[in-house]
C-alpha cells in the first residue's frame, strides 16, 4: 500500500482527441520507440458542477464517470491503458540545462525509466477498508519537437480497480519538468481519450521525494469527495501548507505567512532600513507569502534581501510564455533601462528647463549611448517600444510613444474642466467622495496638527459658484465633491520635507457638480502642520482673474496632482487590489482542496499575481526602489499605504457597490438599474463597474447554485469555512477583531465574499492600471511628485517669490518630476499598462472543469456572451455627446473598463488576474 506524502493542486480532465499527425516528431530509434448582493444573489439560471483549460473534446463529468467505468470493466480480463504525457519545453530547447545530470537524465529517457505515473482509483479496497493499491508504470520518451516532448506508457489495471480519480507522478530526472497533460487511451480508441490536464511544474525526486498528484475535474465537496481519494486530498493539503520552518527552496510549492520585513536592508546603510509592516497596531498589514530567508545582522525582524525572493513554483510566470510578457518586460526596464538612465542623466535632481523639453523625450528622445551591442540589442528586443536603436552605432534611444491624451489634446491637461474630469474618469476615480458635511472638520489632533476647522470657508464656497446656492442647499441637493488628502498625507508633511529633492501638503480640494453632469474646482486647501522650526500655515487657492492668482492654482493644482497620484499608486492600486489579494490566494491553496470547486472558480483569477508581487517587494516599493525614488512620500511611501490600510480598508467595502455608497456616489434604489442610482449620472467608472460588478455576480450565483444546494452546506464545508477563516485570521491577522467582516453562514454571504474578490482582481485592478502610461505618460497632467513649497508660503526665501513673478513656468517646471524622475517613472508606467500577447481576459476560454460540466459551461458562456454586450453598451457611452465626461472634444473615451483588448498600451481590457 503506498502513501505518498503529496504535494501539489489537482489539475483538470476532459475528453480529448489527440490529433498525431500535426507534429513534427524526431523519433528515436526503432527499438527504442517501441517500447515506449454585495447584497442579495443574483437569480440563479440553472444547471449543476466543475478546472483548467484542455484541448480536444469536452464531455460531462458524469459521462466521464461513465466512460471509465466502461473502460475499465468490459473485459473480463486486467485491462490495457495507454498513457501519452506531453511535456512542455522551456525555452532554452528540450530540458535546457547543462552539465552532468543532462548526460544522466538524456540516458534516463533513452532506458524509459525518466517519469513514473500511478493511477489512483477513487474506490477503497471492500475488504480492508483502504485504499486500493496504486497501478504504476513507467512512460518512455517517444519524441520531440520545438515545443513539447512526449512520452508513453501503458498500465494493466484490474477488472476491479474502478473509476480513476487521480495520478500520481514521479519526475526521474535531475531537473523539474513543466507537465502539460496526460492523455489515457483504451484499445487504442483516440475518441474517447481520458486528458488529465496539468499545467504544472513538476520537481525532481532528487529534489524531493514526495510524489505529485492530479486529480481528473470532476469536483467534490468536502463530504462528497470518492472514498478512494479522500486521505490523498488531505494529504495534498498538508502538504501544501508546509510546516512553516525553513528557507522557502524554488522548487517547492508551499504556502505560507509572513510580515512585510524585507523592503529595507539595515545592514547596508541605516538609510535603508524600513519599518516591519503589519503584526503591529501601529502599522497593520496584510500579509505577504513567507520565504524564511534569514535576519539580518542589524535588526533581527527583518529578512534579509539577498537571494531567492521565493513564491510556490506554479504562480511563477511559465517559462514557455512568450518573451514579450510584461512582467519579464518589467524585469528588464528595472535592471537594464533604469540603470542606462540613471547613467545617461548624471544630475538625478535637473529640471526639464522647458516645457518643449519635455516635448523632447516623445520626439528625439533620450540617449542612452553605447549599450555594447549585444546588451543594447537585448532590452532593444525585449522593450521595441520604448527601445530604439540608433544607425549601425552601438548606441541606443529611449523615446517614448506619445500617450493617447497628449495624441488626442495636447493641452487638455492644463484645463480646470479636465482636471475636475480625471476624478471620474481618469485612473483614480476611487478617491472622489460626496461632501456630506460642512464646515470640514479634521480628525487629527489639533494640539499636533493645528486647527481642526478647514480654511474653505462657507463665503469662498459661495463666491466660486457665482451666488448660484447657498452652501446648504448645494449640500442638501448634493452638489459638493471633495478630495480629502488631508488627514491621511498631514502626519507626514514634516517627514517627507526632510528628504532630498520632495515636499508634502495635506491637502482639500472642493468641487461643484454643474448642471451637465461635469465638475468644476472651486477650492484648495494646502496644509503644513507645525514643525519645531515653523508655525503651522495653510492657505486656500481659488481660479483668478489675476496673471499671479491664476498661476498659484496651477501650482497648487501641481500638489494635488502628486497627492493623487500617490493615494492612486499606493493605495488605490498596490494596497487595494495586489497586496489586499495576496492572502486570499495564499489561503485558498492552504485551505480548499483542488477538487473543491470554490478553488476551481477563484484558480483563474490568481494566476501570476503572487510572482508580480513579489516582483514589486524586489524593485518597486522597496528601499530605494522605483516608488520612493519618483513619488512624494519617498521613503515613507509603503509606510503610508500602512497607514491607509488600517483607516480606510474594509473587506466589505470592497465590493464596487458598497465603495460607491460608502463615498456618497450612489444610494441604494431598488427602482434603479443595479439597484443603485449614481449621485452623478456621468460617473464612467461606476456606470461601466457596475455592468462588470452584475456581470460577475451572476456568473457567480449561477456557479455557487450549481454545488451549494442550502446555506447548511455552506455552514458545513470544512475546507470553505477554514478558507474564509483564515483569510480573516491571518492574512488579514491584523483586522482580524473588526466587527464588519462577512459572516459565511449563507448561498448570499459566499456570492458576496467572491464576487468581492473577482472584481478586485478583475474590473478595479484594470481600471487603476492599464490607463496609467494614457494619463501619467504626459506627467505634467499627472504628477509622481511635488519638488519644491509653493513659493508663496511662510517662511520660504524672498528670492522665491521674485522668481515667480519673474518666470512662473519655470516654478511649475521645478515641482514637475526631475529629468530623471520623469524618464524612469514612464519606462515602467508604460510596460505597466501593457497587455501581453497572450494575456488571458476575463470571460474568455473557459477552465477545463467548467466544460466538463454542462451547465456550468453554459452559465459560463452566458457570462462570456454578456461580457461582449457590454463591449458594445460601453462603445455606444463613448459615442453618446451628453456624457460629457467620457465624450467631447479631445477627450480620452472611457474604456479601462472594456473587456477584451488587444496586445500593447490599449487603455483597455479587464485580464481574468492581477498580472502585471
Amino acid at each position: 500500500m503506498l502513501n505518498p506524502t503529496l504535494h501539489t493542486r489537482s489539475l483538470s480532465s476532459s475528453f480529448s482527441s489527440l490529433c498525431l499527425n500535426s507534429w513534427q516528431w524526431q523519433p528515436l530509434s526503432a527499438p527504442m520507440a517501441k517500447s515506449l448582493s454585495f447584497l442579495a444573489p443574483a437569480t440563479s439560471a440553472g444547471g449543476k458542477k466543475a478546472q483548467r483549460r484542455s484541448g480536444g473534446i469536452r464531455c460531462s463529468s458524469e459521462a466521464a464517470d461513465e466512460a471509465q467505468v466502461s473502460l475499465l470493466t468490459k473485459a473480463k480480463i486486467p485491462t490495457k491503458l495507454k498513457a501519452v504525457v506531453t511535456v512542455n519545453l522551456t525555452i532554452g530547447g528540450i530540458f535546457s540545462h547543462v552539465g552532468m545530470t543532462r548526460g544522466l537524465d538524456d540516458f534516463a529517457d533513452l532506458m524509459g525509466r525518466s517519469l513514473y505515473l500511478e493511477l489512483l482509483s477513487k474506490e477503497i479496497d471492500p475488504k480492508t477498508g483502504s485504499e486500493k493499491k496504486p497501478v504504476g508504470v513507467y512512460a518512455h520518451k517517444i519524441g520531440h519537437n520545438a515545443t513539447e516532448a512526449k512520452y508513453e506508457g501503458e498500465f494493466t489495471i484490474p477488472q476491479d480497480f474502478g473509476g480513476i480519480g487521480a495520478i500520481l507522478v514521479t519526475n526521474e530526472h535531475h531537473k523539474e519538468i513543466r507537465l502539460k497533460d496526460i492523455v489515457l487511451t483504451t484499445d487504442d480508441d483516440e475518441a474517447s481519450s481520458f486528458t488529465i490536464d496539468c499545467q504544472s511544474w513538476v520537481h525532481s525526486k532528487f529534489d524531493n521525494h514526495d510524489k505529485r498528484i492530479f486529480f481528473t475535474s470532476k469536483s467534490y465537496l468536502p463530504s462528497d469527495t470518492p472514498a478512494g481519494l479522500k486521505s490523498y486530498r488531505d494529504k495534498e493539503l498538508k502538504a501544501l501548507r508546509g510546516s512553516g520552518t525553513g528557507e522557502r527552496k524554488p522548487f517547492e510549492r508551499i504556502y505560507d505567512y509572513d510580515v512585510y520585513n524585507d523592503l529595507g536592508d539595515p545592514d547596508i546603510h541605516p538609510d535603508n532600513a524600513r519599518p516591519v509592516l503589519g503584526g503591529n497596531k501601529q502599522l497593520p498589514y496584510p500579509r505577504r507569502c513567507r520565504t524564511g530567508r534569514p535576519k539580518t545582522k542589524t535588526d533581527p525582524k527583518v529578512e534579509k534581501r539577498a537571494g531567492n525572493f521565493y513564491i510556490p513554483r506554479d504562480e511563477a510566470f511559465s517559462e514557455i510564455k512568450q518573451a514579450q510578457f510584461s512582467a519579464k518586460t518589467l524585469r528588464s526596464v528595472m535592471h537594464a533601462v533604469v540603470p542606462s538612465i540613471n547613467s545617461a542623466l548624471v544630475d538625478k535632481n535637473r529640471s526639464f528647463p522647458y516645457f518643449t523639453a519635455i516635448d523632447s523625450l516623445f520626439d528625439e528622445g533620450l540617449n542612452l549611448g553605447d549599450q555594447g551591442g549585444n546588451a543594447g540589442g537585448a532590452f532593444s528586443t525585449v522593450i521595441p517600444r520604448l527601445i530604439k536603436a540608433v544607425s549601425e552605432a552601438d548606441d541606443f534611444l529611449l523615446r517614448f510613444e506619445i500617450p493617447e491624451m497628449m495624441e488626442r489634446d495636447k493641452f487638455s491637461w492644463f484645463r480646470d474642466e479636465e482636471f475636475s474630469r480625471q476624478t471620474l474618469a481618469g485612473i483614480n476615480p476611487l478617491s472622489i467622495q460626496l461632501l456630506t458635511e460642512f464646515p470640514i472638520v479634521s480628525k487629527l489632533d489639533p494640539k499636533i496638527y493645528g486647527p481642526a476647522k478647514s480654511g474653505i470657508t462657507k463665503e469662498i464656497i459661495e463666491r466660486e459658484i457665482r451666488g448660484y446656492m447657498t452652501v446648504e442647499q448645494a449640500l442638501k441637493e448634493k452638489k459638493l465633491f471633495i478630495l480629502d488628502f488631508h488627514d491621511l498625507y498631514l502626519p507626514y508633511v514634516n517627514k517627507v520635507r526632510t528628504l532630498e529633492n520632495t515636499t508634502l501638503y495635506g491637502s482639500r480640494t472642493i468641487f461643484f457638480l454643474n448642471p451637465d453632469d461635469t465638475l468644476r474646482p472651486i477650492a484648495i486647501e494646502l496644509t503644513r502642520p507645525k514643525s519645531p522650526t515653523k508655525p503651522h500655515w495653510s492657505r486656500v487657492f481659488a481660479n483668478s482673474w489675476d496673471a499671479t492668482g491664476t498661476w498659484l492654482w496651477r501650482l497648487a493644482k501641481a500638489h494635488v496632482g502628486a497627492h493623487d497620484s500617490g493615494y492612486h499608486q499606493l493605495v488605490s492600486h498596490w494596497l487595494r487590489t495586489h497586496c489586499c489579494a495576496e492572502p486570499y490566494i495564499i489561503a485558498a491553496n492552504r485551505q480548499l482542496s483542488a477538487m473543491h470547486p470554490i478553488y476551481r472558480l477563484l484558480f483563474p483569477h490568481f494566476r501570476y499575481t503572487m510572482e508580480i508581487n513579489a516582483l514589486a517587494r524586489e524593485s518597486l516599493i522597496n528601499a530605494g526602489g522605483i516608488i520612493e525614488g519618483g513619488f512624494s512620500p519617498g521613503k515613507y511611501s509603503v509606510e503610508l499605504s500602512s497607514v491607509a490600510y488600517g483607516q480606510l480598508w474594509r473587506f466589505d467595502m470592497e465590493a464596487l457597490p458598497a465603495d460607491l455608497i460608502r463615498r456618497g456616489m450612489a444610494v441604494e434604489d431598488p427602482t434603479a438599474e443595479h439597484g443603485l442610482r449614481l449621485t452623478i449620472k456621468d460617473y464612467p467608472y461606476a456606470a461601466d463597474g457596475l455592468l462588470i460588478w452584475s456581470t460577475i455576480k451572476q456568473w457567480v450565483t449561477d456557479y455557487v447554485n450549481q454545488y451549494y444546494e442550502s446555506s447548511a452546506q455552506v455552514i458545513e464545508d470544512p475546507e470553505l469555512q477554514a478558507w474564509w477563516a483564515e483569510i480573516r485570521n491571518v492574512g488579514h491577522g491584523d483586522k482580524k477583531d473588526e466587527p464588519w467582516w462577512p459572516v459565511l453562514n449563507s448561498t448570499d454571504s459566499l456570492i458576496g465574499i467572491l464576487t468581492t474578490i473577482i472584481w478586485t482582481v478583475t474590473g478595479h485592478h484594470a481600471a487603476v492600471n492599464f490607463g496609467q502610461y494614457h494619463y501619467a505618460g504626459y506627467f505634467p497632467n499627472q504628477p509622481t511628485t511635488a519638488r519644491v513649497n509653493l513659493p508663496i508660503e511662510e517662511g520660504e526665501p524672498a528670492d522665491r517669490m521674485t522668481q515667480f513673478m519673474s518666470r512662473p513656468e519655470n516654478e511649475l517646471l521645478k515641482c514637475f518630476p526631475s529629468q530623471m524622475q520623469a524618464s524612469v517613472i514612464m519606462a515602467v508606467l508604460d510596460i505597466l499598462s501593457s497587455h501581453s500577447p497572450d494575456e488571458e481576459y476575463l470571460g474568455v476560454g473557459p477552465e477545463a472543469a467548467y466544460a466538463a460540466e454542462p451547465a456550468v459551461q453554459a452559465a459560463f458562456e452566458r457570462f462570456s456572451g454578456r461580457l461582449k454586450e457590454i463591449e458594445g453598451i460601453i462603445d455606444g457611452r463613448n459615442l453618446d455627446a451628453g456624457l460629457k465626461n467620457r465624450c467631447g472634444a479631445g477627450i480620452v473615451p472611457y474604456e479601462l473598463l472594456k473587456p477584451f483588448s488587444e496586445a500593447g498600451v490599449t487603455g483597455k481590457g479587464i485580464p481574468t488576474s492581477i498580472s502585471i
